[in-house]
Order: C-alpha cells, then structure tokens, then sequence
C-alpha cells in the first residue's frame, strides 16, 4: 500500500525528480476522483472522463493563480535594447529585482507615468500617411526613445558609500513611490515585452512570475497540500453544471470548495513559528521619520 518502493538514497538522487514527492499530477487526481466520487451509491452518479479532465484543468488554473505557490523565475542581463521578452507561459508578474555585486536582490518597482504609443507615419501637412488602406505604424515611439534614453540615478552597492545620507532633510515633497535609486520598468501588454529604463543596462534581473501550470505535462502538477481542494473544485464545476440538480445540493459543494481552498491556502503560505518570532523581534526598534 506505500506510495515508495525501496529505493535508495543513490536511486533517488540520480532520478531527476528531486522534492516531487510534495507533489501529485493531474492525471492522477483525475483517476482518484472518479475513483471516489462517481458511480452508483456515489456523490455524482455518472459523469464522462473529459468532462472531470477539463474541470480539472480549470481548476489547476484557478488555484494556480493566488492559492498555489509562484515557483516560476526567469533571470536575464538586460541588453543595450532595455527589453525583455515576457515568457511563454506568462500570466502575471510577481515582482522584478536586480542583483547587485553582493547577490542581493534589489526591488524595481513599475512606473505608469511612460508607455510605449504606436507611432504614426505622418505626411508634412500633419495627415496620416495611409499604405494598403490601414495605418503604418513604426516600431519605436519617441516616448519609448526618450525614456530608455534618459540617465537615471545611480549608486555603488558595496554597501560602504555614503551617497544617500549627505542629502539627509533635503528631500521634502517627493513622491515616495518615485524616490527610489533601482530603476524602473513598464509591461507593454501588446508588444510582449518588459521596458527598463537606461539604469538597468547589463544589470541581471530576475523576472517573477505567475503561470496557469498548463504549459507542459509535466508541469500540471499538484502540492499535496491543496490536493484536496483539487477534488472540492471539480465536484462543485461538475454539480454546479449538471441539469437539475437542487440549488441546495449546489451551495452546499461551493461551501466545501471555498472551505477546502482556504485551507489550502494557509497550508501552502508555509508560515513557520520560529521564522515569523524572528521577524517580529525588530518590532521595539526605533523608526526615524
């Protein structure tokens, strides 16, 4: 009945599937659900196997979103171009950093106040230059050139300058989420690329990101933490699409599938005890506004 057979610790390091334990796939949580939870004198009576796949896929997805943990990083040194391509499978960013010569990652943080506009070919008279009846555009817009052409502030990381604490009272009447030396970014949503500014020039940073955990077979993968969340999720899609079935059989699947993904979500957020006592000891110490 144990899911390990008895191999040893050699057998297990060269395997290639180091920590996989913490996890289950989809295809087996498709076959233990239809194990469990359909057939006669059963929750779901009768249901096709493609129907549980695709609920279950939806439900990888969803989960993968705010409950699952973002694992997914992509580290480049950014060209003389100030652009990074956004990754196949992105969904959403987490956060970007840079690392400095000590290996510590520094924050950067987005700017909303610069874009990247389709540029217009124009004629001398101001009106649009047409070609094939639609709208010529360029590849570069003059706020992109600006803004990647613009020096921005720098500052050693040793760690042992004083570039900052000379100008101590002298900065009143910033804007906080301005006053920052790590440089900035923005996502240009149409192009599938990140633009930094000229700051991060052969720097290496490092992309955080959220995926749908469907890119690839083997990445449709489980923590066992929220496995049973996986089941409430697609008992509660297959009820909740099934043909008369009674609203109060209904409310009660989606009460046990938020009931379920909390759990899972506190489960998954891996607070520890020692760790957070660790953090909170700086709480007495005194802070200069």
């Amino acid at each position: 009945m144990g899911l390990l057979d008895n191999q040893t610790q050699q057998q297990y390091q060269d395997s290639g599937n180091l920590g996989g334990y913490q996890f289950t796939s989809l295809e087996n949580i498709i076959d233990q659900f239809l194990i469990a939870y359909v057939g006669e004198d059963k929750i779901i009576q009768k249901v096709k196997r493609v129907d549980v796949a695709f609920h279950a896929q939806r439900a990888l997805q969803e989960l993968s979103f705010d409950t699952f943990k973002s694992t997914k990083a992509q580290e480049i040194t950014i060209p003389a171009t100030l652009q990074m391509l956004l990754p196949q499978d992105y969904v959403n960013y987490v956060k970007l950093t840079w690392k400095d010569s000590a290996g510590v990652e520094h924050p950067i943080y987005p700017t909303s106040r610069t874009s990247n506009p389709k540029s217009i070919k124009q004629n001398a008279d101001g009106t649009y230059n047409l070609s094939s009846n639609e709208l010529d555009f360029e590849t570069e817009s003059d706020t992109w050139t600006a803004f990647k052409a613009h020096t921005s502030i720098t500052t050693r990381d040793d760690y042992e300058d004083d570039t900052l604490w000379p100008a101590e009272g002298q900065r009143y009447g910033l804007d906080p989420q301005h006053s920052q030396v790590n440089g900035s970014y923005y996502i240009d949503e149409l192009a599938g690329k990140i633009h930094f500014s000229s700051f991060l020039s052969g720097k290496t940073v490092t992309l955080k990101y959220i995926s749908d955990s469907l890119g690839t077979d083997a990445e449709m993968q489980v923590h066992k933490f929220a496995e049973e969340a996986m089941y409430k999720c697609i008992a509660y899609a297959i009820m909740s699409t099934k043909a008369n079935t009674p609203e109060y059989i209904v409310r009660r699947f989606q009460k046990d599938k938020f009931a379920a993904t909390r759990k899972a979500k506190l489960r998954l957020s891996n607070l520890k005890l020692e760790e957070l006592t660790q953090v909170l000891r700086g709480k007495s110490k005194h802070i200069k506004h």
